[in-house]
């Protein structure tokens, strides 16, 4: 009888190793305590960015942090007992932000993000494509007329890409976004950017594609990985142990507590995320814009609109403030002053971030069987499909379209 596969987590990184491995005729088994896309693959922004190859962390952001951090609404914060547990993971992420460091990153970042449309493609069928994804591009917009520092940082590594880029004036934005404000008078749009109208029913559907493909979805929680003899693995659960030779931790933000016993530390944090979704809205752009003076995304959805971004770190037990997400509505109606919509969602996720904006793909050094996809952090619905098949490429012995190594866990071991 062929060996089962077991991937943890149900996820968009998960399922997308998950559904290659199905239909290549491998007996796969999903195990999450919640439904697919009940984490960060529900509630994120949407965007899809194979034109964005750009790190988190860049040079000069070491000195916009002082400023973050003494605003408890601003766009990141750092909750105060939880700063001596984070440090390690800021200090890495500023050192990631050296020039010569990011731009590595950032072409390793667009070799893994350049085909992702492609995959959701081979992922979801040409139907499921045309229902789910749009790819009227992005536009980043900004208070100021003119360019600021980290915007001209940005395109300079667009340019390096080769990416195509249209800068947007005051005109073209007014005949693009009826209604946006007049302070808003400078703009860019990445035409070969897009966005999900639904990214939890996208995820959704990955499911149904797996289990349709011969895959399981246990309903169960992962609380230990068990080495066994011949490099084998059991998987102790809240209501289970299952056995296997070939096992993905897929786990989002959740990864880290399950291989940190297998001295597999990795500098993996929840960077938290917070969307207000305005349901029914009066304005609905045709494309996601970036409010980059503001730090969030506002994203045309079915239903309304989702407004996302900021970043807290806090750790996966506090409890949200749902100030942060409430006041995405102040920043929307700053962009779009005439807006308005039902009653507000409010929601909060957990992003699992590396510090360098590159995931952790590949064999786990040391664990024979073990096989990491995690750390997507802000670009988990654009990476997420690359990296399954990139991880179910190597599971089945076939050369994967790009080269892992800039990905693997050995790079913090």
């Amino acid at each position: 009888m062929e060996d089962r596969i077991i991937v943890l987590g149900a996820g968009v990184a998960g399922l997308a190793a998950a559904l290659p491995l199905a239909r290549a005729g491998r007996t796969v088994t999903v195990i999450d305590p919640l439904p697919p896309a009940g984490g960060s693959s529900f509630g994120n922004a949407g965007l899809l960015s194979p034109d964005t190859s750009v790190p988190v962390a860049l040079p000069g952001m070491l000195r916009k942090v002082p400023g973050w951090l003494s605003d408890p609404m601003g766009p990141l914060v750092v909750r105060p007992g939880y700063f001596p547990r984070a440090l390690p993971w800021l200090l890495r992420w500023i050192r990631a932000g050296r020039m010569d460091r990011a731009l590595v990153l950032s072409q390793s970042m667009r070799a893994l993000h350049g085909a992702s449309f492609a995959h959701w493609r081979d992922l979801l069928g040409p139907d499921g494509f045309a229902e789910f994804i749009r790819r009227n591009g992005q536009v980043q917009v900004w208070d100021q007329a003119e360019e600021t520092p980290a915007a001209a940082l940005e395109r300079s590594f667009r340019a390096r890409q080769g990416i195509p880029t249209e800068v947007l004036g005051a005109p073209e934005l007014r005949e693009m976004f009826p209604g946006i404000a007049a302070r808003i008078s400078r703009g860019v749009l990445i035409p070969g950017n897009g966005h999900t109208v639904n990214p939890g029913r996208m995820v959704r559907r990955l499911a149904e594609l797996f289990l349709a493909a011969g895959g399981e979805i246990r309903a169960e929680r992962a609380l230990k990985l068990i080495p066994r003899e011949g490099a084998r693995w059991m998987v102790m659960t809240n209501i289970a142990n299952h056995e296997t030779g070939t096992l993905v931790v897929a786990g989002g933000a959740w990864s880290g507590s399950l291989i940190a016993p297998l001295g597999l530390r990795l500098p993996l944090e929840t960077e938290r995320g917070y969307h207000l979704f305005l349901p029914d809205a009066n304005i609905t752009p045709d494309a996601p814009l970036l409010y980059k003076s503001r730090s969030f995304s506002l994203t045309p959805m079915e239903g309304g609109l989702r407004a996302a971004g900021t970043v807290e770190i806090a750790g996966l037990d506090a409890v949200p403030d749902e100030r942060r997400a409430e006041r995405l509505l102040a920043h929307v109606r700053t962009l779009f002053p005439a807006i308005e919509g039902g009653t507000p969602r409010l929601w909060m996720g957990h992003r699992p971030s590396t510090p360098d904006s590159l995931p952790v793909l590949g064999p786990a050094p040391g664990h024979p069987g073990l096989h990491l996809c995690l750390g997507h952090g802000h670009f988990g619905m654009t990476g997420g499909p690359p990296s399954g098949r990139l991880v179910a490429d190597l599971i089945l012995g076939a050369t994967p379209r790009i080269d892992a190594a800039p990905y693997s866990a050995r790079r913090f071991l």
